[in-house]
C-alpha cells in the first residue's frame, strides 16, 4: 500500500491534488460519458453509478454531470472518446500503470512515451507491468468523526468500523482516514458506511502494488516528476506506481 499511501501524502503536501476543479470536473465528465454508454439508468448501470458518485463527492454540479451522461446516451453531440491505458517502467525497475480516456489513441500514446523517455524510462508491452499490481477499492472519509472536528478517530475505532463495513484494512494519514476493499467490494462498503453516518470525501478503484520497490533519493525525484507530469495531462485519468519512498528521502522531496 506504500505506493498509495506516500503518493498521496506527497500531493497533499504539495497541494498538487488536483488544486483545479476544472480539471477534476473534467476528467470526472469523461468517465460519466464513457459509463453512460452502456445505458443512463443507475440502477441498470454500475460503473455509470459509480462516476456519478465520484462527481458528487468533488462538488461537480448537476447541470454538468447530467450532461456528461446525455453525450455518452447520444442525446447531446460530443467528441468520440474511448478508454485506454499503458504500461511502463521508469527509474530504478519502478513500474507504473496509466488509465486514460481520450479522442485520438495516437496523440495520447506517443506523448506518454516522450513523457517516460524524457525521465529515463519506457513503455512495456500489456500485462508486462500489471502483473505488479492489484485492483483495490479505495475509500477516503475525514479522520474527524463529526462536523466540528472536535474528536477523531482512533485505531481501535477504525478497525471497528473496517470490520463492521467489510472493508479489509484501514489508513491513517494526516487529516483523512482511508478504507481498503476489494474491488467488487467498494459500493457495498460505501452504502455501509452511509448507513453508520460516515461522510465519504472520495472513493474510487485503485491498482495497489503488490510488492513496492524502495528507491533511493535520486530515483524518488525522477519518480514523482514522471507522477505530475502524467497527471497534469489532460488525457490522464489515474497513474499507480509500485515504489516505496522512505519517509525521510519523502520530505526533501516535498520541500
Amino acid at each position: 500500500m506504500s505506493g498509495h499511501s506516500h503518493w498521496a501524502s506527497i500531493k497533499h503536501k504539495k497541494g498538487k491534488a488536483d488544486a483545479e476543479k476544472g480539471k477534476i470536473f473534467s476528467r470526472v465528465g469523461k468517465q460519466i460519458t464513457i459509463a453512460a454508454r452502456s445505458g443512463g439508468d443507475v440502477s441498470m448501470n454500475a460503473a455509470l453509478r459509480v462516476a456519478i458518485d465520484a462527481a458528487r463527492e468533488a462538488n461537480m454540479p448537476q447541470d454538468n454531470i447530467t450532461r456528461a451522461i446525455k453525450k455518452g446516451t447520444g442525446e447531446l453531440p460530443g467528441i468520440v472518446l474511448e478508454q485506454c491505458s499503458y504500461e511502463a517502467y521508469g527509474p530504478g525497475g519502478v513500474a507504473f500503470f496509466i488509465e486514460g480516456i481520450t479522442d485520438n489513441k495516437n496523440r495520447t500514446s506517443a506523448e506518454i512515451k516522450h513523457i517516460f523517455s524524457k525521465f529515463g524510462g519506457n513503455l512495456a508491452s500489456p500485462g508486462s507491468a500489471a502483473r505488479f499490481f492489484k485492483k483495490k477499492g479505495v475509500i477516503n472519509i475525514s479522520i474527524y468523526k463529526t462536523d466540528e472536528k472536535t474528536d477523531k478517530f482512533n485505531e481501535e475505532e477504525l478497525m471497528e468500523l473496517t470490520i463492521k463495513t467489510g472493508a479489509e484494512d484501514f489508513e491513517i494519514e494526516t487529516d483523512q482516514c482511508v478504507l481498503i476493499t476489494k474491488a467488487e467490494d467498494l459500493n457495498k462498503v460505501k452504502e455501509s458506511l452511509k448507513k453508520e453516518k460516515i461522510n465519504i470525501s472520495s472513493s474510487q478503484i485503485e491498482m495497489f502494488p503488490e510488492n513496492p520497490i524502495k528507491v533511493d533519493e535520486k530515483t524518488a525525484e525522477k519518480i514523482i516528476q514522471i507522477m505530475e507530469t502524467l497527471e497534469e495531462h489532460d488525457d490522464v485519468q489515474n497513474v499507480f506506481g509500485n515504489f516505496d519512498i522512505p519517509d525521510e528521502i519523502m520530505e526533501k522531496a516535498i520541500k
